[in-house]
């Protein structure tokens, strides 16, 4: 069980190797925290004192959603913004993986780290809000001597790039590390500095929010080492697309390519968590592969968020979401594309589930004819699944536009998404539809029978020209009253961040009002009950 600390207690840390045991050895950062030394060289952010349950702890309605205590004592502690990477940052300087993406309480974390740094330390960052300052400082582990690890092999056929790195060191999450997302930051003596990403969760949890962070989208996009699940090292043939030379499976075990290491993290899901820690909701949080692994567990919780970018879902996973909206479960789907490609999991030298396959053709897939409920797809509508996204998202994926943005146009203002903004019908958001879009497809005789599109918004796609909109939608299950919402734009979360003083019209201040209403209102439970949708998607697609 994940315990909340009142300030940190001392961290239990196992030093594997190269590590020193000398504090005065740590250069990290410094934060606004005082630190205290632990064992083994580690240092965690205060002193010890009396924990509480997170499980425990009660929760209350506030104005914008349901509220745990225990998230608004977390982020009444004092944050730091020595987190932040500044600068240009050589993508060798350092880098590093982790043999796990996700732990609980008791599991250890080993760090595979390649640096041309003579020595480096690792800072670990609990993000949040913290005041505004960002994150706070878990623990820093001490020095370790720095080495270049070797280039990591591509495996013929399938093209997928998996090092093969030595451990550099091993810590062992304990309760001081309280459920939330971390950036660990590698440190080295020359300057260099890199992210790995690391979730903390807690499967005892029973928080309204759990917000799943897509690693399987971010995998399938990383290209380190040259290749990825859409591009390869050597160039594709004119007008070809998927890419021959890509890969037909990714690996965990290397560094993400892009992001300073913490790949698009940042952006697609870090404004998410700053916002509803702010506002002290009841949040737990979650990869992709929990809900994988462990499907059932969606069942003690109210709404489900897929921030970001979340375009890879295994089967396991969408048997989870789909039972879980029967039973009462709210899915927020914050990005565009989410369950457009079927992958399936399997393990890496360093453990389970650590690499991500997709052959993207299912015919060339091995398990084809062997497995179909396992086998990989380019989208989930084709055989052998036929099953598209949009029966259970509500909307189906257009295409995309990387060189502009639109803006949200209000089409549903008497709902509940606008309550408070003053918003009214043709109302726009400047800036809001870009990269990815969704939108309501009447073609598909599967949809939901009673979809209430709240935005309508003129879009261009690029290599589409018959598609013009992108939509925000709604739909609630009749039976188990369940509601699902569909943003129809990967920039959602995007938006949550404030602009540059020199930029006119920032969507920030309107999203967040938007964002906020959400929680409010899938947090209390099966919207349905409460705000049924009432179809309007004839006036749009008649």
């Amino acid at each position: 069980m994940i315990c909340v600390i009142a300030a940190a207690a001392v961290v239990a840390v196992v030093v594997s190797i190269g590590v020193t045991s000398s504090p005065g050895a740590n250069t990290a950062k410094p934060a606004s925290s005082p630190a205290a030394t632990g064992p083994g060289g580690g240092v965690s952010a205060g002193p010890t004192t009396q924990t509480t349950s997170v499980a425990a702890a009660a929760t209350f309605a506030g104005p914008s959603g349901t509220e745990a205590p225990w998230v608004v004592a977390e982020n009444a502690k004092p944050g730091t913004t020595a987190w932040k990477i500044t600068g240009t940052q050589s993508p060798t300087g350092i880098m590093g993986y982790a043999n796990r993406v996700q732990a609980s309480d008791g599991q250890s974390v080993s760090l595979y780290v390649s640096t041309a740094a003579a020595r480096f330390h690792v800072d670990a960052y609990r993000m949040g809000y913290y005041g505004g300052k960002g994150a706070r400082l878990v623990w820093s582990s001490g020095q370790v001597a720095g080495s270049t690890q070797a280039a990591c092999p591509v495996t013929p056929g399938i093209n997928m790039v998996e090092c093969k790195w030595t451990q550099s060191l091993s810590f062992t999450v304990n309760p001081t590390w309280v459920q939330g997302q971390y950036l660990l930051e590698l440190v080295g003596s020359g300057g260099q500095e890199s992210y790995v990403p690391l979730t903390v969760w807690d499967p005892s949890s029973t928080a309204a929010y759990v917000v799943m962070s897509g690693v399987l989208t971010e995998a399938v996009f990383n290209a380190f080492g040259g290749y990825d699940l859409y591009q390869g090292a050597t160039p594709c043939a004119p007008n070809h697309y998927p890419c021959s030379t890509r890969a037909r499976v990714v690996s965990f075990d290397r560094p993400f390519a892009s992001g300073n290491g913490a790949g698009g993290y940042l952006s697609l899901m870090y404004p998410l968590t700053r916002l509803m820690e702010q506002h002290g909701l009841d949040v737990t949080y979650w990869t992709d592969i929990t809900l994988a692994e462990h499907p059932n567990l969606l069942g003690k919780h109210k709404v489900l968020i897929s921030p970001g970018h979340d375009e890879e879902w295994s089967n396991s996973m969408r048997q989870g979401a789909v039972s879980g909206a029967n039973a009462g479960v709210n899915l927020v789907f914050f990005g565009a594309s989410p369950i457009l490609r079927k992958v399936r999991l399997q393990a890496s030298p360093l453990g389970a589930d650590r690499e991500v396959v997709n052959y993207r053709n299912p015919v060339k897939d091995p398990l084809y004819g062997v497995d179909n409920a396992r086998v990989s797809q380019n989208w989930w509508g084709q055989a052998p699944a036929n099953l598209p996204a949009s029966t259970l998202v509500g909307a189906k994926y257009v295409g995309f536009n990387n060189l502009t943005s639109f803006p949200m146009v209000v089409s549903a203002p008497s709902s509940w998404l606008y309550a408070g903004t003053g918003l009214g019908a043709g109302a726009s958001i400047p800036g809001v539809m870009s990269s990815d879009f969704q939108a309501y497809d009447p073609a598909r005789s599967a949809n939901p029978p009673n979809v209430e599109v709240l935005s309508h918004s003129p879009v261009t796609v690029q290599f589409n020209p018959s598609r013009h909109y992108a939509d925000t939608v709604f739909y609630t299950m009749a039976s188990s009253k369940a509601g699902v919402f569909t943003s129809g734009t990967v920039n959602w979360i995007p938006s949550l961040v404030a602009c540059a003083a020199s930029v006119s019209n920032c969507p920030a201040t309107m999203m967040r009002k938007l964002t906020l209403n959400v929680m409010r209102v899938f947090g209390a439970g099966p919207v349905g009950a409460t705000y049924p949708s009432t179809a309007n998607w004839q006036s749009f697609y008649g």
